[in-house]
């Protein structure tokens, strides 16, 4: 269960990082792998879409000012 982290952009006061979870990966697996990258790196849930093929492709976005904090996990 590794899912991939695009790279991460700024627009105003958010930063935003896309993160593709893989076909296959649990619907628990993957609410355990988002509430991780928020509690650890102050993320939270942007958009979450699931495609015909199982994968689920996730935007995560934080404060600007919180860039000082880790980036999304894979």
């Amino acid at each position: 269960m590794r899912g991939t982290i695009g790279r991460v952009s700024a627009a105003d006061d958010w930063e935003y990082a896309p993160l593709r979870i893989p076909p296959g990966t649990s619907r628990s697996a993957a609410a355990t792998m988002l509430s991780l990258q928020v509690d650890v790196g102050g993320w939270e849930l942007a958009r979450l879409q699931l495609h015909a093929d199982g994968t689920r492709k996730a935007i995560l976005r934080r404060r600007a000012r919180l860039s000082y904090l880790p980036m999304p996990v894979t």
